[in-house]
C-alpha cells in the first residue's frame, strides 16, 4: 500500500475524530461542574458536623436532616461523575478504534458504533443523576428567615 494512501486514511480518521474530541470537552466541562458541586456539598456537611455537638436538640434534628439530604446529594453527584467519566473513557475508545481501523485495515464499525452508543447511554445516566441531584437540592432550598 502506498504511503500516500496511509496518510490520506490517517487524515480522514483525524477528521472523523474531531466530533468525539469536542464531545470529550463537553463531558469534561460537565465533570468540572459536578466536582465543584460535590466539593461544596462536602464542605457544607463538614460545617454542619462541626456545629452538631454544640447545638440544642431541635437544631440537632434539623442538622441531622440536612446531613441526610447532603449525603443523598453527594451519592447522586458521585454517580453522575462515575457515569460521566465512563462516557469520556468510552469516547476515547471510539477514537482509538477509529485509528486502529484505519491503520490496520480492520473493519470495526460494529465496535465503534457499540462503543459510541454505550458512551451516550453513560452520558444520559450522568445527566439524569445530575438532574436528580439538582431537584433534591432545590426541593430543600429555603430562602429567607426560618
Amino acid at each position: 500500500m502506498p504511503a500516500g494512501s496511509q496518510i490520506a486514511d490517517i487524515a480522514r480518521v483525524i477528521q472523523l475524530s474531531v466530533a468525539p474530541v469536542f464531545l470529550i470537552s463537553g463531558v469534561g466541562a460537565l465533570l468540572a461542574v459536578l466536582s465543584a458541586r460535590l466539593g461544596r456539598t462536602i464542605d457544607r456537611a463538614r460545617v454542619l458536623e462541626g456545629i452538631l455537638g454544640s447545638a440544642d436538640e431541635a437544631a440537632q434534628m434539623r442538622i441531622n436532616k440536612e446531613l441526610n439530604i447532603l449525603s443523598r446529594r453527594a451519592k447522586l453527584i458521585y454517580r453522575a461523575i462515575a457515569f460521566g467519566t465512563t462516557s469520556a473513557l468510552l469516547i476515547c475508545f471510539v477514537i482509538v478504534s477509529l485509528f486502529i481501523s484505519a491503520m490496520g485495515q480492520v473493519p470495526i464499525s460494529l465496535i465503534v458504533g457499540t462503543l459510541f452508543i454505550a458512551a451516550m447511554l453513560a452520558l444520559i445516566a450522568s445527566l439524569l443523576s445530575f438532574m436528580r441531584e439538582v431537584f433534591l437540592a432545590t426541593r430543600i432550598l429555603r430562602i429567607g428567615p426560618r
